[in-house]
């Protein structure tokens, strides 16, 4: 990682009230710490730092730092925590570690993917993206921005884990090998279809309907008291054949 030039102040004001008025003049407070040295409050401009931070791939940025009035003409550190305001995302505090430029650091960095998986292209699978950064070891000047790997050859049911990244040169990761980073899942199942005789169609409603309307009509209640209907017109007609029996 090659380191950039950073331009730093010894910073007086550490209550919330200063602090505030820092920012306000376009500053942000940082502190560095580190073995060589006592920690030690330090200001810098906001301009500068976010820059610096807007083109590099990730928070991980290697500065050559030079304090205005230091004995040393640089010190190099590592920007180790960046600390934005959750509703501006403005810069409002930055942690710088120094180090020596033949002592192994360690830090995170992020793992990004190229190409296209084999099982996303033919198979119709999905590319999982699971651990988004890993710990690397190494001297400052080896210190990998990123670590990239290919998946190009990934097929559904594949993983890529820690153990089968191909390092940068005099780069050592760490962490557990067996900790998977990308894998390809199989495309999801269609959901099942319900058995045909379980079905009501539309038709199968309708048709139901009609009969219950035709039995609510045809099955009317009588009044209580009234014959049927069959023996009511029995009677009605049996009556005049009897009267006339009687006058014979």
């Amino acid at each position: 990682m090659k380191s950039v030039p950073l331009k730093a102040f010894p910073r007086t004001l550490v209550q919330r009230g200063g602090v505030k008025k820092l920012r306000a003049s376009g500053r942000v407070p940082a502190t560095i710490y580190g073995r060589q040295a006592p920690p030690q409050n330090l200001e810098v401009g906001y301009d500068e730092i976010a820059e610096l931070l807007s083109h590099s791939i990730s928070e991980n940025l290697l500065v050559d730092l030079s304090v205005e009035n230091d004995a040393r003409a640089r010190r190099l550190a590592l920007v180790q925590e960046v600390q934005h305001h959750p509703l501006t995302a403005k810069l409002v505090h930055v942690d710088f570690h120094e180090i020596a430029e033949n002592e192994k650091v360690t830090i995170q960095v992020p793992v990004e993917t190229t190409g296209e998986a084999a099982g996303v292209r033919v198979g119709g699978g999905t590319l999982e993206h699971v651990l988004f950064k890993i710990k690397v070891r190494s001297l400052p000047k080896d210190l990998p921005e990123q670590i990239i790997v290919d998946v190009s050859a990934l097929e559904i049911g594949k993983s890529l884990h820690i153990g089968d990244i191909v390092p940068p040169a005099d780069v050592e990761i760490i962490g557990d090998k067996h900790l998977t980073v990308v894998s390809v899942t199989a495309p999801r199942a269609e959901e099942e279809v319900a058995p045909a005789g379980d079905v009501k169609t539309a038709g199968d409603v309708e048709m139901t309907k009609e009969k219950k309307e035709e039995g609510a009509e045809g099955a009317a209640p009588a009044a209580k008291g009234a014959a049927p209907a069959g023996k009511a017109d029995a009677k009605t007609e049996a009556k005049p054949e009897a009267k006339a029996e009687k006058k014979k």
